[in-house]
């Protein structure tokens, strides 16, 4: 076995420029595909990130049968007691905020349209929704019963109504009698989503509770875990502190947020199909070189096999003279993209126009690749097996040599 691989590593360096030119496409295509994939994966967990921290957050507890029909009577008891009771044993790294919904006709002085309005609890609301970031007008909700209101921005425009301006909500209470209050407009929002900005509005909790006749009873309790791979560890801990007595659920942002994740594996085909292409390209580079090698030597390998020398052993020599090659692209390509990926990981990756999308939207300036084991080796390992794939078909046009005729070959 030594004296094969000493004659494969000496075949390989018979015309150095071809195999380091081979060598370099291998390694080339695995540094991309491991700062690629790194990245993506990095991009898709911005992505999620921003949508679930502009309103939804993680996980949330509902009544069983709220998240489909939106009923008002969907009550999650006692709320706000049930809310602080988690966020006590979570942690503060866990960020737990309890809100009440309605459906309520808003009007100005000059018009008057219908909205979704939100029951938020001032001091943790910033937590898990990014409206108080957005807030650019006025400032945001400070007090738990106060008569105010944020509003976003088209709706602002569409009520004619500014900062310091009354709205007067009505809509039907919890017992279906009629909700009716006057609040001022504190603060304007701009998540850039123009259906956000146009369709809800945010009022403090004790003020909904007190309007609505919710009776200490709100709809939803929202959760931030500290990062989204932390959220099902999380999930599990929420679905045990959960009270005996309540038929509560607990739903993960992939049932909040149910086209998120289609959104991204449809991305992520795109995505790995030109990857495949790339990894095509390479093998299509190394069935070119290990058959040039081939052809160069088979009067070599015609003299050897008659001499004795089975046209199986030379086919595992060329074989081993590929895998040689495809392991110093792999060793090589996973080094140089791990160092990669680790360097822009710690300073982060930005492009121009990023900034103002970030300010603009309240979101991070920099995208910063998630470099894990898996994502590190699946790219150089599947350039290696398509390597080893190439080199089949030389390989096997040894297993038909003729001794004769190859010697004949000049």
């Amino acid at each position: 076995m030594g004296l094969v691989l000493r004659l494969a590593w000496r075949n390989l360096w018979r015309h150095p420029r071809r195999t380091w030119l081979t060598a370099g496409a291998m390694i080339f295509s695995d540094t991309l595909l491991v700062f690629m994939i790194s990245i993506e994966f990095g991009m898709y967990g911005l992505m999620i990130d921003s949508t679930l921290k502009s309103f939804v957050g993680h996980m949330q507890i509902q009544a069983p049968g709220y998240l489909d029909d939106k009923k008002m009577r969907q009550t999650v008891a006692d709320i706000v007691p049930l809310a602080a009771t988690l966020r006590g044993e979570l942690g503060t790294n866990v960020s737990v905020a309890a809100r009440a919904s309605a459906f309520a006709l808003a009007s100005s002085e000059d018009r008057s349209y219908g909205i979704a309005i939100f029951g938020v609890q001032p001091r943790y609301e910033g937590d898990v929704s990014t409206i108080r970031g957005l807030t650019n007008e006025g400032r945001f909700l400070d007090s738990d019963d106060a008569a105010e209101i944020v509003v976003g921005a088209a709706l602002a425009r569409n009520l004619h109504a500014g900062i310091g301006d009354d709205v007067t909500l009505l809509g039907s209470g919890l017992d279906g009698s009629i909700a009716a209050t006057v609040v001022t407009i504190v603060g304007i929002f701009e998540t850039g989503m123009t259906e956000y900005d146009r369709s809800i509005a945010e009022i403090p909790l004790g003020l909904f509770q007190s309007v609505f006749d919710m009776r200490g009873a709100g709809h939803e309790i929202v959760i931030d875990a500290p990062t989204l791979d932390e959220a099902p560890a999380v999930e599990r801990r929420v679905e045990a502190l959960l009270p005996p007595g309540q038929s509560l659920v607990v739903h993960d942002w992939d049932a909040l947020v149910p086209g998120l994740k289609q959104a991204i594996q449809a991305d992520m085909s795109s995505a790995f199909f030109m990857y495949g292409v790339l990894v095509i390209l390479v093998a299509f580079s190394v069935l070119n070189t290990q058959l040039m090698s081939v052809l160069e030597r088979t009067h070599e390998f015609g003299v050897v096999t008659a001499l004795g020398l089975s046209p199986g052993r030379l086919s595992r020599l060329v074989l081993l003279e590929s895998a040689i090659l495809g392991l110093i692209g792999l060793v090589l390509g996973a080094l140089l993209g791990g160092l990669l990926t680790w360097w822009i990981g710690v300073h982060g990756f930005s492009y121009p126009g990023m900034d103002e999308l970030a300010d603009r939207f309240n979101l991070p300036s920099r995208i910063y690749p998630q470099l894990t084991a898996p994502r590190l080796l699946i790219g150089p390992a599947v350039v290696y097996v398509f390597t080893m794939l190439a080199a089949l078909y030389p390989a096997l046009r040894l297993m038909r040599l003729r001794p004769v005729e190859a010697m004949r070959a000049v």
